[in-house]
């Protein structure tokens, strides 16, 4: 099959409503805030081969890297019908509170396609509530470890046996489960509509659509060939930066990636594997793309990616990995923004650069057994908090938003006083924080916390010290702050709180673009 223009408007279409529908209805089943109100999840479709055909407009850190997962459980040879689940980065998954779960559909007696969805936990066992201790040293404080495995009762018992909130864990993965079958129902209505035949032939002629318009876009470009180098600050062990090196080289239509250079593989957990580097890859390279052009498998095909094995984003088992995929996956989209803007590239400048995960957890007392939403005797709370964004050639940055590889929503503070021992003293834009230029950087964030009840607390963070590039004579965004009770901490920090400690996190504003502009009064457009 060879689908005209229209054709290819139609069927394009038709597979990603199916992965739209897939993550409605695991947002609207799960129970924990952070699928049901932040969304920190995501849905796609594969066909047989493994490529993704279509995918929701979710996470890019999740879908980028998802291709892994499918196949790892293609390498077990499923039967149709057969749900599997996983989480281990080193053979497929992201990091570990990223649980993911794969059906293989069942189409005329064979496997005729996969609906994928992953959605992180707020707990998958470890040394700390959350999952993220800050100071994990290997991947098993980080939690269970889940290979590729056909989902079995037994299973899931092994698995909520190993955490601290059992019972969310089991409604949210219902939740997984509902929105797998979502898709494969999906997709077996396309295939009693159109026939399984022309549905495989739609889907490979989209892949090959979506992968000639990318090779076009880039082939637009000059060639270039250019090296940046962006910095983490400390891996939550050693308070040291950590380099990130990329050679970018743009070629006939192509995107190659080489981290050569790269420092090695960490103490810390801001490790991770090449699956999440490859994914920040794809997201600077779907930025450079005409927004018409399907986001799918085919767009992959046009990209490179190599590292040095054992190096930071290539680690190795047993590396913790739980910050790579959040903060050095933003670093390396930064560092890649900066390899285009040295080659005369017109990228926006830096966003904000980090997700400043904050983690929450404790047991429940007779005074707080109301809150952690039924769920047990622990309790644990996950989020993360937008900033600014970088400005562009003809915009101000938007402010206090999800940059990057995040594409999450805020937790609503009526949804967390409500469920948890936790009160927000303060929500709000962080003025003067956005880089000054002809265009200004979007504003940061202000977001206080103050603890209802004896809890530990987690935040892994970046630019703290230093701050989001302007481009083309741009200024810089004004750095982040972690402060406890008036005390700035570090970039990755674990302490205890008490009923009435105060965290305050100061998210960073983003670069300025252009030189010769003052910034905007308050009230302007931006």
């Amino acid at each position: 099959m060879n689908l005209d223009a229209v054709g290819l408007e139609v069927m394009g279409h038709a597979f990603a409503s199916v992965a739209e529908e897939m993550g409605l209805v695991l947002i609207h089943s799960a129970v924990s805030p952070n699928i049901r109100e932040r969304r920190d999840c995501s849905a796609a479709l594969f066909d047989t081969d493994g490529e993704m055909v279509a995918q929701a407009a979710h996470i890019p850190v999740h879908l980028g890297a998802m291709h892994e997962s499918v196949a790892a459980v293609r390498a077990l040879g499923p039967p149709p019908g057969e749900l599997f689940i996983l989480n281990d980065p080193y053979t497929g998954g992201s990091h570990l509170p990223d649980l993911t779960v794969i059906g293989a559909v069942e189409l005329d007696g064979a496997v005729g396609g996969y609906s994928v969805v992953r959605a992180h936990h707020s707990d998958v066992g470890g040394v700390q509530a959350g999952s993220m201790p800050a100071g994990a040293r290997e991947i098993f404080a980080e939690g269970v470890i889940v290979p590729p495995l056909r989902w079995t009762g037994d299973v899931e018992r092994f698995l909520l046996a190993n955490v601290r909130t059992p019972d969310a864990r089991r409604a949210d993965l219902a939740a997984q489960r509902a929105a797998v079958e979502r898709g494969a129902d999906g997709l077996r209505a396309l295939a009693a509509c159109y026939g399984s035949a022309a549905v495989r032939a739609a889907a490979c002629d989209l892949l090959d659509y979506a992968e000639r318009r990318a090779r076009e876009a880039l082939g637009r470009l000059n060639t270039i060939d250019v090296v940046a180098s962006d910095w983490l600050e400390g891996d939550g062990v050693d308070d040291v930066d950590l380099e990130i090196r990329v050679r970018l080289v743009i070629r006939d239509g192509r995107f190659d990636v080489d981290f050569t250079g790269t420092a090695p593989a960490a103490r810390g957990n801001v490790n991770c594997p090449l699956a999440v580097a490859r994914s920040a890859a794809l997201f600077v390279v779907r930025t450079l793309l005409p927004d018409d052009v399907p986001t799918n498998g085919g767009v992959q095909r046009a990209v490179t990616v190599t590292a040095p094995p054992g190096c930071l984003v290539n680690a190795r088992f047993p590396s913790a990995v739980a910050a790579g995929n959040v903060e050095t996956s933003q670093r390396i989209v930064d560092t890649l923004f900066l390899a285009l803007a040295r080659a005369g590239v017109p990228v926006p400048a830096q966003g904000q650069g980090t997700m400043n995960n904050v983690t929450f957890g404790g047991h429940l007392t007779p005074d707080t057994r109301h809150r952690g939403g039924g769920m047990g005797g622990g309790w644990t709370y996950y989020e993360t908090i937008g900033g600014g964004q970088g400005a562009s050639r003809d915009a101000h940055g938007p402010s206090g938003v999800h940059v990057g590889m995040s594409n999450t929503r805020n937790t609503p503070i009526e949804v967390l006083e409500m469920e948890y021992p936790v009160r927000l003293t303060t929500y709000a834009l962080r003025r003067g924080s956005g880089g000054v230029g002809k265009w200004v950087g979007g504003e940061g964030v202000i977001r206080e916390f103050r603890a209802l009840a004896p809890m530990e607390a987690v935040v892994l963070a970046e630019r703290r010290r230093h701050s989001p590039y302007g481009a083309a004579g741009g200024r810089e965004g004004a750095p982040g702050a972690t402060i406890l009770n008036g005390v700035a901490l570090g970039s990755k920090v674990t302490a205890s709180l008490v009923p009435g400690d105060v965290l305050r996190i100061e998210t960073p504003g983003g670069g300025g673009w252009g030189g010769g502009a003052e910034r905007p009064q308050h009230g302007d457009d931006r």
